[in-house]
């Protein structure tokens, strides 16, 4: 579904990525981990059409990018890729379904179609029954999981998620990562997602673990994502 070949990206002097390769298959959560500045946003932000690289190719269902401009793969935005961040980004005034509706709106469809499709994806994560809630009346974990339901509407196959969780309580990160992985196991239409995580409690909870360190990506588990020898203590 996705897959990075030799991408890199340097900031001037300073080399971010340096040749980072890695695949996530259809329907599979992979959590990715490494220390701060270690160009986790980064790689997201290319994989997700916000950022040239520099040189290396990624293959998207199919859609081939990697270093070309954010206004070169609009379409990879539009309905290859869906975002979920820390913040909800929702639009205070605005009910449940027309914040998932203008994104889809925004993107070109019709919008009897938007209001169609995001009552399904709402009716997805569970919120059939706040359709017409305004932000403040949900909670946190509601909020988050309606900036999921804007992300998955128009069955967009893959969601980066750049600590998701992060704004939430234990329960309701629980709860937002329990829909995460219902929604990769979806039978008629499995989603693959790529999350950005500090939380290693979180991290297992994927179907793989990666490890950016040194600008290169490698298969990890959560005691080599933090150091730990085999006693549980700091290397």
């Amino acid at each position: 579904m996705l897959e990075v070949n030799g991408l890199t990206k340097s900031f001037g002097s300073l080399n971010v990525l340096k040749g980072v390769n890695m695949q996530v298959e259809k329907g599979e959560m992979v959590a990715l981990m490494g220390p701060s500045g270690s160009g986790k946003s980064t790689l997201l932000n290319i994989i997700g059409g916000l950022l040239a690289g520099d040189t290396g190719e990624i293959n998207l269902d199919d859609r081939i990018y990697g270093t070309r401009g954010p206004a070169s793969v609009v379409d990879v935005r539009r309905s290859k890729i869906g975002w979920i961040f820390q913040d909800f980004h929702l639009l205070d005034n605005l009910s449940a379904l027309d914040n998932v509706a203008i994104a889809l709106e925004l993107s070109g469809v019709s919008s009897e179609e938007a209001v169609t499709a995001a009552e399904v994806a709402l009716q997805k994560v569970g919120l059939g029954d706040r359709l017409n809630f305004i932000p403040d009346q949900l909670s946190g974990g509601q909020q988050q999981r309606v900036a999921i339901a804007r992300a998955i509407a128009g069955n967009r196959p893959v969601l980066l998620a750049d600590e998701p969780t992060g704004n939430l309580d234990i329960a309701s990160g629980k709860e937002v990562m329990k829909l995460f992985k219902e929604l990769c196991h979806d039978e008629k239409n499995p989603i693959s997602i790529l999350m950005v995580t500090h939380d290693p409690d979180l991290a297992s909870t994927a179907d793989r673990m990666l490890l950016l360190n040194d600008g290169k990506t490698e298969a990890s588990d959560i005691r080599s994502a933090w150091g730990l020898d085999d006693e549980g203590e700091e290397e």
